[in-house]
C-alpha cells in the first residue's frame, strides 16, 4: 500500500492555525484534517481517503452518517432544535428513556437522567449513589477512564498526565486493582484464576482504611477501555457482585466505550450472565455522533427530588431522535453483524501476531478489540513507542487506528464493516509491520 503524502497542502493551513487557536489540551496524532465521511470510511481537505478503524473513539457505531441517522436528524431538526428537557417535555425524550429502560439488563422499572457526555453520565451517577445511599465514599479501578471533568477525572486512574497538576481531586474515592488476567492468560494461567483481586477488598481494604459501611458504589468498566481493553474472566463480576450485595454497595457499570453495542452484545456486562448494575451509564455509541449521555438506574434508587440534578441540553430532541434511529439498527442487523465480522477481525489479527514477536496478545469482544504491542516475548513488557510507530505507518497507508493502555493498539471499526474492509485493514496493519520490522 502506496503512503500518503502527509499533511496535506489544505491540511497544513488549518493544523497552523489550530495551533494558534486551539486549546493545546488536545492529543491529534494523526497529521490529518478529516472534512466528511461514509459509512467507514473518512476523507480530508486534501481529499485523500482512509479506512476508519477508530470512529470517532467508539462513537459512530453505525458508521459515518448512516442514512437512517441522518433522516431522523434531518425530520426533528425541521420540527424543534431544543426547549430544554429541565424545564419542559417533549416526545422523543421519553421515547428514549421507555427504550432504555426496556434494551438495559433487569426489568423495565427504570428512570433515566440525560446529559451531554459519558463524563456528565458519570458525574451524575456520582451524585446518585452518594445521595441515595448516603454514603460518601466511592471505589473505581486502577486503569480505570471515566472522563476528564471533576468527579469522573477523580475516578479515572489511567494515565498520570489525566490527573497531574488538577488537584486536590474529589475526595472519599479509593481504587483498588482490575483483573489484569490477559497477563495470566499471556503465561497460560488464566482457568487458575482465583480472584485474589476481589478477595484483596474484603480481606484488606475494608478491614483497614476503608469501612465497607460507608461506600456509595463500585464503578466499574466492564471491558476497560482507554485501560487496554482488558476483559475480565468468566464468573469475575458474579463474584464481585456477591460482596457489594453483601455490604450494600451499588454496582455503577460505565458502558461508555463498551456499551451501544460494540462488543457484539447491546452491553458489555451482560456477558457476564445474570448481572444486573444498579447504574449504568451510557454515551459515545448511542447515537451515532450527536452529543447525548445517559444514566439508567431502577425507579427506587433514582428518586431524588426536584431540583437536585439537572441537564439543560441534555436530552436534546434531535439527539434522542438519532439515538432512537441508532438503537433500531443494532436490533435489527448490526448486533449480529458486531459478532461476526468481530470473530473475523480477530481471527486475522491472531494469524498476523504469528509473523512478528513483538504482538504480544490479541483480546476483545464483538469489534472492541486491541493487539499489545510488546519488546520481549518472554516478559511481555509493553513498548509504547514501537506501538506508535505502527499507528503512525498506518494512517500513513490510509487507515485510522488509536491507542489504549500502555502499548496497545485498539480496532473499533464502524460496526456495519464488511470483511473487504477488513481485509483491507489487515493488509496496510501488515504492510506497516513489515516496514518497521526492517
Amino acid at each position: 500500500m502506496d503512503k500518503l503524502n502527509l499533511p496535506g497542502i489544505k491540511a497544513k493551513k488549518i493544523i497552523e492555525e489550530d495551533k494558534q487557536f486551539v486549546s493545546s489540551s488536545y492529543g491529534r496524532p494523526h497529521p490529518i484534517v478529516i472534512d466528511r465521511g461514509k459509512g467507514s470510511w473518512v476523507w480530508d481537505v486534501d481529499d485523500n481517503k482512509f479506512l476508519d478503524f477508530s470512529t470517532g473513539i467508539s462513537v459512530c457505531n453505525t458508521g459515518h452518517c448512516h442514512p437512517e441517522v441522518v433522516r431522523a436528524i434531518q425530520e426533528q431538526a425541521e420540527l424543534l432544535l431544543h426547549m430544554s428537557n429541565s424545564d419542559f417535555r417533549y416526545p422523543s425524550v421519553v421515547k428514549l428513556a421507555k427504550k432504555l429502560a426496556e434494551i438495559t439488563p433487569g426489568d423495565s422499572n427504570k428512570r433515566v437522567f440525560f446529559g451531554n457526555s459519558g463524563a456528565e453520565a458519570v458525574e451524575a451517577a456520582i451524585k446518585l449513589v452518594r445521595w441515595y445511599t448516603k454514603r460518601k465514599r466511592i471505589l473505581a479501578f486502577y486503569g480505570a477512564f471515566h472522563g476528564r471533568t471533576y468527579g469522573a477525572m477523580s475516578l479515572t486512574a489511567s494515565k498520570e498526565g489525566q490527573r497531574k497538576g488538577f488537584g486536590p481531586l474529589v475526595p472519599g474515592i479509593t481504587h483498588i486493582p482490575y483483573p489484569y488476567c490477559y497477563r495470566c492468560q499471556f503465561n497460560q494461567t488464566y482457568p487458575k484464576c482465583n480472584f485474589a483481586c476481589i478477595r484483596y477488598i474484603e480481606d484488606t481494604l475494608f478491614k483497614t482504611t476503608t469501612p465497607p459501611s460507608e461506600v456509595a458504589a463500585l464503578f466499574a468498566e466492564p471491558i476497560q477501555g482507554e485501560g487496554g481493553y482488558i476483559v475480565p474472566p468468566p464468573d469475575y463480576f458474579q463474584e464481585l457482585k456477591k460482596l457489594l450485595d453483601k455490604y450494600g454497595i451499588l454496582f455503577v457499570a460505565d458502558e461508555v466505550q463498551a456499551g451501544m453495542g460494540r462488543t457484539g452484545k447491546m452491553f458489555s456486562i451482560e456477558y457476564w450472565e445474570g448481572i444486573i448494575p444498579d447504574v449504568i451509564c451510557i454515551a459515545k455509541g448511542l447515537a451515532s455522533g450527536m452529543p447525548i449521555g445517559a444514566i439508567i438506574a431502577n425507579r427506587d434508587v433514582m428518586s431524588w427530588p426536584e431540583g437536585t440534578h439537572a441537564s439543560t441540553f441534555g436530552g436534546n430532541p434531535v439527539s434522542c431522535e438519532a439515538a432512537l434511529a441508532t438503537i433500531k439498527l443494532l436490533e435489527d442487523e448490526l448486533l449480529e453483524n458486531t459478532c461476526n465480522m468481530g470473530n473475523y477481525l480477530i481471527e486475522k489479527l491472531k494469524k498476523l501476531s504469528n509473523d512478528y514477536d513483538f504482538i504480544g496478545d490479541v483480546r476483545g469482544r464483538g469489534l472492541m478489540i486491541a493487539c499489545e504491542i510488546i519488546k520481549d516475548e518472554n516478559t511481555k513488557e509493553p513498548n509504547p513507542v514501537l506501538r506508535d510507530e505502527i499507528i503512525n505507518e498506518c494512517c500513513l497507508r490510509g487507515l485510522l487506528v488509536l491507542g489504549c493502555g500502555k502499548s496497545s493498539i485498539r480496532f473499533i471499526p464502524s460496526l456495519t464493516v464488511n470483511k473487504e474492509e477488513i481485509d483491507l485493514a489487515i493488509e496496510i496493519v501488515s504492510d506497516s509491520l513489515k516496514t518497521i520490522k526492517k
